[in-house]
């Protein structure tokens, strides 16, 4: 029996690790919905057998009329991440509600959002489990993806909050730690502050299979590989991989955020990472049938080549 499954934000950097995933797994069907990127490899190069392309845009309504014909789940990869309150508002909140609401009209039996667990706001958070905490969004992305979650729960569906994801195609997480090693010319030392990680192509498999799965899950999930990271191991690993200039020099903590005095954005981030934000779900891997895979160093090595040439764009 093949299982047809509609992939939203399918050329997005996550989005196209779920097509990659279900492309190589028996007995799914495809169908591709794009706003404005071309889709590529690994997602996709051409209509095929049981693959299809089509345009869809979240802040447009109309388009998504009749996208979920004929399909047995979706999953939902596309969300507004940029500036503009209004736009987030209009896509994350707005338009998740209208393609749930066209999902429900087809009669589509399972919806699986891609969320984020910055909507718990600034933590910090250790070992937390789903329902151990409401969400407090601190900025408006956040605020309308906590929306955005609302409608899909609602229609009795599965969201997924990763906190750090990390893998080739990150052009924030990784770049923005890079950015802060930057102002500080020094890897922090002493910082035990946990942080839940997971590698993109880990929760592609995943997102496919809570679609997948005959547990049929619903409700929160934190979706982070199981082991968290210290806070001095993730900036170790990021200068010594990404043969970063500072990365024999060392400072505590209070001299860090000495040099960080005059530059609100990047002090306020490293505040961020000197507290836990550890999210903890031990439901994850046995109810969507997959394996977190190796840990944080091992994976981001993997993804270290990429990294490299990115950064030196």
């Amino acid at each position: 029996m093949t299982t047809r499954i509609l992939i939203t934000g399918a050329a997005g950097f996550v989005g196209s690790r779920v097509a990659a995933a279900a492309r190589a797994t028996p007995g799914v069907s495809l169908r591709l919905m794009t706003h404005r990127t071309e889709l590529d490899a690994p997602a996709a190069t051409a209509d095929g057998p049981g693959f299809e392309t089509v345009y869809g845009d979240l802040a447009d309504p109309g388009t998504l009329r009749g996208s979920c014909d004929g399909i047995d789940a979706v999953i939902h990869c596309a969300s507004h991440v940029g500036s503009g309150e209004q736009t987030a508002r209009t896509v994350n909140d707005h338009g998740t509600r209208a393609l749930v609401d066209e999902a429900v009209r087809a009669g589509v039996g399972r919806i699986v959002q891609l969320s984020t667990a910055s909507v718990y706001g600034r933590g910090p958070f250790t070992a937390l489990r789903p329902g151990a905490a409401e969400p407090a969004p601190a900025s408006a992305i956040s605020l309308t993806r906590a929306a955005a979650e609302q409608h899909v729960l609602a229609a009795g569906g599965a969201v997924l909050r990763p906190h750090i994801v990390h893998g080739a195609g990150d052009r924030w997480a990784i770049p923005g730690l890079v950015a802060l090693l930057r102002y500080l010319s020094a890897g922090p030392a002493g910082c035990d502050a946990r942080h839940s990680m997971i590698d993109v192509g880990t929760l592609g498999r995943a997102l496919l299979g809570a679609a997948l799965s005959p547990k049929h899950p619903t409700g929160i999930y934190h979706v982070n590989h199981p082991q968290p990271v210290t806070c001095s191991e993730l900036l170790s690993a990021v200068l010594t991989e990404l043969s970063l200039p500072w990365a024999r020099t060392e400072i505590g903590m209070d001299e860090a955020r000495a040099r960080l005095a005059g530059v609100p954005y990047a002090k306020h981030h490293f505040e961020m990472l000197t507290v836990d934000h550890w999210f903890a779900d031990e439901r994850v891997w046995e109810d969507f049938d997959c394996v977190p895979g190796p840990d944080f160093r091992t994976s981001f090595a993997e993804h270290a080549p990429w990294y490299r040439k990115f950064l030196s764009r």
